[in-house]
């Protein structure tokens, strides 16, 4: 593994710690265990791309949340830049939960 390799997986932990500070405001779970980040992307340049959804199309945060987590990513040191795209395909369903979010919501 060369050296880069190792800093992106250091900097794709700093990122998924992040993204488990921010919280869909309806369900008191965060993002990442909510399974709303489909992928993320870091490049040399340390510019990450985050390809997220959202519970509905129609959701109260739509605006705000991909703000919240630019912002937020944007501020891990090793960041260069983040930009954030919402997808709908696939749509979220409650089988992209982690089991421990599951647990949280009492669907275990």
């Amino acid at each position: 593994m060369s050296e880069n390799t190792t800093d992106n997986l250091d900097l794709g932990e700093k990122i998924v710690k992040v993204l488990k500070t921010i919280f869909d405001p309806e369900i008191p779970v965060d993002i990442y265990e909510l399974g709303l980040i489909y992928d993320v992307f870091v490049n040399e340049d340390q510019d990450v791309k985050i390809l997220m959804t959202l519970t509905t199309p129609n959701c109260p945060v739509a605006e705000t949340l991909p703000v919240e987590v630019e912002e937020k990513v944007k501020s891990i040191n090793d960041v260069n830049d983040a930009q954030v795209e919402i997808t709908f395909d696939p749509p979220w369903t409650q089988d992209l939960m982690s089991e421990e979010a599951k647990l949280e919501l009492g669907f275990l």
